[in-house]
Order: structure tokens, then sequence, then C-alpha cells
């Protein structure tokens, strides 16, 4: 297989995607889509030669396009995909990849129909420098075994709910939208699936503005090997935008800093914690493409598979169902 020929479709973070793809050797960027005529111009000016359209239909109808990067709103990722995958091609979708578990379930389906084509998301926490750094030290036996995992999304950017696209779409979920990512982050690091979740949730930062769902939950999680949890989503909060995360093992205990990460080896408070100054986070919101690619031209895996992309989907239903309905549930995998 030559260059893969790769469409972008929305050109917000897609535009991180653009410039991942512009300087991968194994593609060519060829089309640049968004609905927003302003943005499309102000993009396409970065990549002189590649066609730009307003319209999705010409990158996924398009017969000389092999692969598309979806970074649009929400509401349309599972309508593209499907048809981006039934016109063969491979996608790399931004997360949530969809928003509802019927939604999920088709495109498995349509997968399993396709069994060439590829689909990954961009679940870019794994990427950081810092995380891989502690799954090599976790790998390694470092922390012992994980008995108690955290990790919360502190979005901490209220008017993108309030004032921006998330806030006008009939369903918006903060899980689906930022939870994924700690979802992912929590199973990854652990090598383990979360089995169990009992959430609750409330609204409190958003009332009065017309968003429609909780802005702040609150996950207790069991996983398949014994371990606790907690996940967090707070996208009200009063702080810059973070991933707390803490992991107790038999052996240590991680915390995430925003200027650097601990690593206490002792009980005893007179022991320092060794100071971890790996870089957070430290990725471009285009650095998954290139496994992606790598997978679709048969070299390995990509970073982020497509059991990977299901199974945090998975995870954030169940906590989205869970804090709605008030009892615990038990993780139903696509």
């Amino acid at each position: 297989m030559g260059r893969l020929r790769v469409g972008v479709i929305g050109l917000g973070v897609g535009e991180k995607h653009a410039e991942a793809v512009a300087t991968n050797v194994d593609c060519e960027l060829v089309t640049l889509c968004d609905h927003d005529a302003e943005k499309l111009a102000q993009v396409a000016l970065r990549f002189p030669g590649v066609r730009a359209v307003e319209k999705d239909v010409e990158i996924l109808d398009d017969p000389a396009i092999d692969l598309i990067c979806i970074a649009s709103y929400d509401d349309v990722h599972f309508t593209q995909t499907m048809r981006a995958l039934d016109h063969g091609k491979h996608v790399f979708v931004e997360k949530p990849f969809v928003v509802h578990e019927h939604e999920a379930r088709a495109v498995r389906t349509q997968l399993e129909t396709h069994k060439n084509l590829r689909l990954s998301s961009n679940l870019i926490l794994r990427r950081s420098p810092r995380f891989l750094d502690l799954r090599r030290r976790i790998e390694g036996g470092e922390l012992g075994r994980l008995y108690h995992l955290e990790a919360d999304y502190n979005y901490g950017r209220l008017d993108k709910i309030t004032k921006g696209w998330r806030g006008q779409l009939d369903f918006y979920s903060a899980v689906h939208g930022g939870g994924v990512h700690v979802a992912d982050l929590l199973m990854w690091l652990a090598h383990d699936r979360i089995v169990e979740v009992s959430a609750v949730g409330n609204a409190m930062a958003t009332e009065g503005s017309g968003f429609r769902n909780f802005d702040n939950v609150v996950a207790v999680l069991r996983f398949a090997g014994g371990a606790v949890g907690k996940l967090g989503v707070n996208f009200g909060c009063i702080f810059p935008h973070f991933h707390p995360v803490s992991l107790y093992g038999t052996n240590a205990t991680f915390i995430n800093g925003r200027e650097c990460a601990w690593l206490y080896t002792a009980r005893d408070p007179q022991i320092p914690p060794v100071q971890l100054e790996t870089e957070y986070p430290g990725v471009h919101k285009g650095d998954l493409i290139a496994s992606f690619v790598n997978s679709i031209l048969g070299r390995g895996p990509a970073d982020v598979s497509e059991d990977d992309v299901f199974a945090s989907l998975s995870v954030c239903c169940a906590i989205e169902r869970s804090a709605h309905a008030g009892v615990p549930v038990k993780v139903e995998y696509v």
C-alpha cells in the first residue's frame, strides 16, 4: 500500500489532526472540511494545495480518500463514521466516537462487515509522557498490586457548555465528552476493565444556563481484578484544566500534580516522596494518528485499538445511566 490519502472533517481540534497528517510521510492530506466557511478558509491557508469543502459528503463519498479524521460536533460522529465505513474508509474519530450505546453497536456491526477497515479515537492521555512513565513503572512492579485508582477530568471551561456548541445539543454528556479520557486512562494503566459503577451527579455550576445534563459527576468503580476506584468529571470547577490521578498499590502510591508527580514508597512522613518531573500533559492532539496509520499499513497495533474505543464508551454509558437512575450499574461492553 502506498501513501494514505486523508481528509479531515471539522477544523477545531481537527486542525491538529491535519497538522499530524501533513507531517506524516505515509500520508497525503488531500481535503479539509468545515461548515464554517470563515474557519475553513483560515485553516486552508496553512495547507496550500489541499482541497477545501464545506459539505462533509464531499469527503465521505470520495473514492480517492483512504482515511478520514472526524472532528466534528459529537452528535454527527455516528452518521459520519457509518457513512465513511460504508464507503470503505478507515476512521480516526474524536471522542466520544458516538453518544449512544445503540450507535456503538451499529458501528461494531459495520466494522464486522468491513473487516479490512480500522477505527480508532483520540484518547490522547495515553501519549502523555508522565502517564507512559507511570505505566512502565506499574508493569515493572514498582507500585505492587494496584488496589485503589482515582482519576478526575477537571475541565475548568464552563463556557464551553453554557455558551458553546455543546450546550446547544439536545444531548451532551460531560461523562462521554470528558470522562471518557480518564475511564480509558485508568483501564489502560491497570490492565483491567471496570465491571460495575455507581454514580451521582448534579448541575449546580450550570444552573439557569439552559444546559440539560449533569455538569459534575462522581462514580465509584469496581474492576474485574478486585481493585476499586473513583472517577470524577467536573466541567464547572474554578480550576485550570487538569487530570488529577492517584494510584494506590501495595508497594507505592502515585499522585499526579500540575507541576510534577510524586511517588510515595513509605508510610513514614519523614521519608519524602520521589518527585517525578516527567512532562505533562506533553502531547500534541494529533499524536495518536501515527500509530493508527501504522496499524492500517500492517506495522503493528494502534495505540488505541477498536476494542479500547468501545470499552471506554461502554463504561461512560454505564456511568451516565447510574447517575440518572441512582442505582449501581454493571458495565455492558459493546
